[in-house]
C-alpha cells in the first residue's frame, strides 16, 4: 500500500485524546488515525472491498 504524507490540523485537545489513545492500544499516533478512518470507512460502507 502506497501511502502519502498531507498535513493535518486538529484541534490541539483532540490530538491529545488519539495520542493517549493510541498509547494505551501501542499504536503510534498515525497508526490510530489510520486505524479510526479505516474504520469509520468501513463502517459507512466506504472501503474497497
Amino acid at each position: 500500500m502506497a501511502k502519502k504524507a498531507f498535513a493535518l490540523r486538529i484541534d490541539e485537545e483532540m490530538l491529545k485524546a488519539v495520542e493517549k489513545w493510541a498509547a494505551d492500544e501501542f499504536r503510534s499516533t498515525n497508526g490510530q488515525l489510520e486505524w479510526l478512518i479505516n474504520k469509520a470507512l468501513k463502517d459507512a460502507g466506504r472501503a474497497k472491498k
